[in-house]
């Protein structure tokens, strides 16, 4: 077993997957090590059952602002473009058409404001608005059962990519493992990381590692890592768990997202064709607070309370937080879904507003679907760190929950990548033009048509 290395990347979902990927490819990095805990690569959060599998552009997530929408719209496009080079036949993606969709003046108004006036309409050339009449004819159902005199409004793309970001993150591994000075570990646990003043000691259940630099992208898992290190005193974690209903045929030709609730963190409900199942259609997610780092693994409970540490600045944040008057019956509400028989008939409105024709019989719980997705708590301000979250040591780094962390991942990386660079001094060089041509330069900019349109039933 090789011991020593330039560079050890903790945790084997999407976001180190991918620094493995563009590091072993795109450097001349000597050594570096992916050490995974689970048997597979990409087990958790990663895995297509435990996440939305949307790519997300910022286009149709009416959440994000102008500024956020440019940095997703091009760490993205690296992904699209990754998978339009190494998946043609598309078996970890499908891409359909996605909308996000206003009913009613109110809601037409937002939207119409968003898409002219605050500049997504520039912001992205192939997102379109449209009216009833071509709603109906990509989305048949979306508009079946509705007043036929209500205004209606969406906002329309062709890049609708849905991602099993387990397969990619498998593809990355694969694409790099049999390489000179590349090694994967999994089913091999991190149980401590000790730093000294010339590298990183990583104990695992295998055995001592030893690196030059190490990134840590671990999921919720990382924030637990850096506070034993020391890192990340003013952080805790509120972890969010979602899950999803079903429908046992097809109800959507592709993607169709309702508009954002302000002040909430969490995704809009949507209505999302299966990644290898079009015939199933899903809808969510709904949104739970849960006191442990992994979806349905009660020893990760452990770990969250070590990130939590049960100290007053901690409850005082959560305190902060969950007595927000917009958040705090959002969660009690979304308690009501996961109880049997009660909760689907409570989350059916929420499904009748993406499909108005569907009735409580159409759908069920989807069971062994939703993941975990921590949000990050500021203790200082006590509230919710949006969007990224990194940590920075000297030669260490901490991704936690950057998000959003699939879509943008090969861009996390390229960030890691340069950052990894620094710590090891001028010996190594990163190739970013070749980087861009194997990602971002395959991303097909022509307005076409290049979807999986499938009829919907009626």
């Amino acid at each position: 077993m090789k011991e020593e290395y330039d560079l050890i990347i903790v945790g084997g979902g999407i976001s180190g997957a991918s620094l493995l990927y563009t590091v072993a490819n795109f450097t001349d990095i000597e050594s570096v090590a992916l050490i995974e805990k689970e048997e597979e690569i990409a087990a958790i959060n990663s895995h297509h059952t435990n996440n939305s599998q949307t790519l997300h552009f910022g286009d149709i997530e009416t959440n994000y602002t102008l500024e956020k929408a440019e940095t997703v719209k091009q760490g993205a496009e690296m992904v699209a473009g990754y998978l339009e080079e190494n998946d043609p036949d598309r078996e970890m993606h499908s891409k359909r058409s996605k909308m996000v969709l206003a009913v009613g003046d109110e809601e037409v108004a937002k939207l119409e404001d968003r898409y002219d006036e605050e500049g997504f309409g520039d912001l992205f050339p192939k997102l379109r608005a449209i009216d009833r009449e071509e709603i109906a004819e990509i989305e048949p159902n979306v508009v079946k059962g509705r007043e036929p005199h209500k205004d209606m409004l969406a906002l329309q793309t062709p890049d609708g990519y849905t991602v099993d970001y387990g397969e990619v993150a498998q593809s990355f591994v694969d694409d790099v493992r049999d390489e000179d000075g590349v090694d994967v570990y999994t089913g091999t646990a991190v149980e401590s990381i000790n730093e000294t003043e010339d590298e990183f000691l990583v104990e695992t259940e295998a055995g001592w590692f030893s690196a030059d630099s190490t990134v840590v992208a671990a999921g919720s898992h990382s924030l637990q890592i850096a506070k034993k290190m020391g890192y990340g005193e003013n952080k805790s974690l509120l972890p969010v768990a979602g899950s999803f209903f079903e429908a046992n045929r097809q109800l959507l030709n592709g993607k169709v997202y309702t508009l954002q609730m302000k002040k909430l963190p969490f995704a809009a409900v949507h209505g999302d064709a299966e990644v290898h199942d079009g015939n199933l259609t899903r809808f969510g997610p709904t949104a739970k607070v849960v006191p442990m780092l992994e979806r349905g693994n009660i020893s990760t409970a452990s770990d969250f309370y070590d990130v939590f540490e049960l100290n007053l600045n901690s409850f005082l944040s959560y305190g902060n937080i969950l007595a927000d008057r917009i958040l705090f019956p959002y969660v009690l509400k979304n308690l009501v879904y996961d109880v049997p028989a009660v909760g689907k008939r409570a989350f059916l409105p929420h499904v009748q507003k993406v499909v108005p024709t569907v009735e409580l019989e159409d759908i069920e719980r989807a069971k062994g679907y939703g993941g975990v997705r921590p949000q990050i708590v500021n203790t200082e301000t006590k509230s919710l760190d949006m969007g990224e979250a990194k940590i920075h040591g000297d030669g260490i780094i901490f991704n936690i929950t950057p998000s959003p962390g699939a879509s943008t991942c090969l861009q996390n990386a390229k960030k890691d990548t340069q950052q990894v660079l620094e710590f090891l001094g001028d010996d190594y060089e990163f190739a970013e033009e070749e980087f861009e041509a194997a990602t971002i330069e395959n991303f097909p900019r022509e307005h076409d048509q290049d979807t999986d349109p499938v009829p919907a039933e009626d």
